[in-house]
C-alpha cells in the first residue's frame, strides 16, 4: 500500500487511513489550513505560491512543517477549486501524484417521536480518482 500525504483541510476518515492516507500532526495540518484558506481574492502569484508551499510538504521540503521530512509518492488534495489546478500542476512537476478523494452519500430517514422524519446523510469514502 503506497502512502498519501492529506494536504486537505480535514482529517482523513478511518477508510482513506486504511488505504494509506497520513495525516500530519496538528501543528502542521494548522499550516495546510492556512495556506488552504484565502481572506481576499487571490492572484495567480498567490495561488503559485500557495501551490508550491503545500507541494514543498509533499515533497519533504517544507521549513514551516519540520514532521515532514519524507517524500511522498501520492497527496490528497482538496479545496478551494481556484486552487486546485495550480496544486495539481505543481505536484506533478515535482513527481508527486494528486488523488481527490471519492465518497458516496448514504442516506438514512428515522422517524422521530413527533411523527417528523429527519433524513442524514453519510459520506462513505469509496475509492480515488487520480490525476
Amino acid at each position: 500500500m503506497e502512502k498519501i500525504l492529506n494536504l486537505t483541510q480535514h482529517q482523513a476518515t478511518a477508510d482513506q487511513i486504511a488505504q494509506g492516507v497520513i495525516d500530519l500532526s496538528p501543528e502542521g495540518r494548522s499550516f495546510i489550513s492556512e495556506w488552504l484558506t484565502f481572506v481576499s481574492v487571490p492572484n495567480s502569484n498567490d495561488l503559485r505560491r500557495m501551490a508550491e508551499l503545500l507541494t514543498n510538504v509533499a515533497a519533504g521540503d517544507s521549513m514551516a512543517v519540520p514532521e515532514s521530512t519524507e517524500p511522498y509518492q501520492y497527496a490528497m488534495i482538496g479545496g478551494a477549486p481556484y486552487l486546485m489546478s495550480a496544486l495539481e500542476n505543481a505536484l506533478i512537476e515535482r513527481g508527486i501524484t494528486p488523488m481527490y478523494a471519492f465518497s458516496v452519500r448514504e442516506s438514512a430517514e428515522v422517524t422521530l417521536p413527533d411523527g417528523t422524519v429527519k433524513k442524514t446523510n453519510v459520506f462513505k469514502h469509496a475509492g480515488w480518482v487520480q490525476i
